[in-house]
């Protein structure tokens, strides 16, 4: 197994530099194939998202296709699959950021149904019950 970094998915899903966009396709498709394994974060996947958002600047659905892409190809292991994957969709269905659609569903998996927050954008998110201290 081989760590996943970053910058290679970016390459992959932006083709920015194609040389080395060409490449990652090549790992990609290795990986799909079975004849490599990757695990990548969810630091990782945070950070794919921060920076297709800001520094891309695409939109949200074409961030949510790019991540459940990845999220999705065969042989890539992530140890919060299943949270991701819930937290893109929120953060598809939602105004909010992918950082509290992601704090949203891991409360939702811990049974937590209320938080302290200055943060509105949990408002949006029922069950939960925003409290301010």
């Amino acid at each position: 197994m081989t760590f996943l970094d970053t910058n290679v998915i970016l390459r992959y899903l932006t083709w920015d530099e194609p040389k080395k966009a060409k490449r990652c396709e090549g790992l990609f498709k290795r990986a799909t194939e079975g004849k490599e394994i990757l695990y990548t974060t969810t630091l990782v996947i945070t950070e794919i998202i921060w920076t297709l958002e800001k520094f891309y600047k695409l939109p949200k659905s074409e961030i949510v296709t790019c991540v459940q892409r990845i999220l999705n190809t065969p042989n890539i292991h992530l140890d919060e699959k299943d949270i991701l994957l819930a937290a893109i969709g929120l953060y598809e269905l939602k105004k909010i950021d992918f950082i509290d659609a992601y704090n949203a569903i891991s409360m939702e998996n811990k049974n937590i149904d209320s938080l302290y927050s200055y943060d509105t954008d949990f408002d949006l998110i029922p069950p939960l019950k925003r409290l301010e201290p």
